[in-house]
């Protein structure tokens, strides 16, 4: 074969090979419309998993503090976390720890009043009672300059007027896992997660360890379901 041959069949080879790529590409590349559509169905698989992970809005609260060690903890924890709680504190550890009540104003966490003394209105009277919020609601006026706008009566006992008379919203709780009767925090977090929903209200206390450990175990697991952890004000007034 001459030379001049030879590149006539090369020349031939290289056209039938190319046109053998090209009938494959066509024959296996899907159309643009079909790939548009892929890419939508795709966009929406995702939004669809984003939309259900977002269970929605929940408060977790603490009681009978600040108590300086455990307080301090679950602060850095929340912190860390990303995570506003409310807390509703005596007047008279208020009184005693007034650095981490300025911790938690820093950190951007609602406050609200638990009397100063931790006293039930039942037993010592409407009176009395109204005293105990006056006198806390002056302390944390001078520790901040803000009067608290929320109050948690102890033993969620409380009685009908005071709202006017006090000028201040009463929150209780829809989800309670006792954690102050139990040193296992498993236990805690098990009733928590087993049973909260949107928009619940957690009732927990700063004062005890296995309190601290639960709730910070609580955060991790239902901000990985979804929930977005905010302050009381936030389910009540939005």
């Amino acid at each position: 074969m001459n030379k001049k041959k030879g590149c006539v069949w090369m020349l031939a080879l290289d056209l039938l090979l190319c046109g053998m790529l090209l009938f494959s590409g066509i024959f296996y590349r899907e159309s643009p419309e079909k790939e548009k559509k892929v890419m939508s169905t795709n966009a929406k698989a995702v939004q669809e998993k984003k939309q259900t992970k977002e269970k929605g809005k929940i408060a977790l609260t603490f009681d009978d503090g600040p108590y300086p060690n455990y307080t301090r903890q679950l602060l850095a924890g929340l912190k860390e976390r990303n995570v506003k709680a409310t807390f509703f504190i005596l007047g008279a550890s208020a009184e005693e720890y007034p650095d981490v009540i300025e911790t938690m104003y820093e950190d951007g966490h609602l406050i609200g009043n638990h009397t100063y003394h931790h006293v039930e209105l039942t037993t010592v009277g409407r009176e009395e009672f109204k005293e105990e919020i006056v006198s806390t609601n002056k302390l944390l006026y001078e520790l901040n300059g803000e009067y608290p706008q929320f109050i948690r009566p102890p033993f969620g006992a409380w009685e009908k007027g005071l709202e006017t008379e006090l000028g201040m919203i009463p929150v209780l709780w829809t989800v309670d896992p006792l954690d102050w009767c139990t040193e296992n925090s498993g236990a805690v977090v098990e009733r928590v997660v087993t049973k909260v929903k949107e928009n619940d209200i957690i009732l927990m206390h700063d004062c005890y360890k296995s309190s601290v450990t639960a709730a910070l175990e609580i955060v991790d697991i239902l901000q990985e379901e979804g929930y977005e952890f905010v302050t009381v004000d936030e389910i009540l007034l939005d």
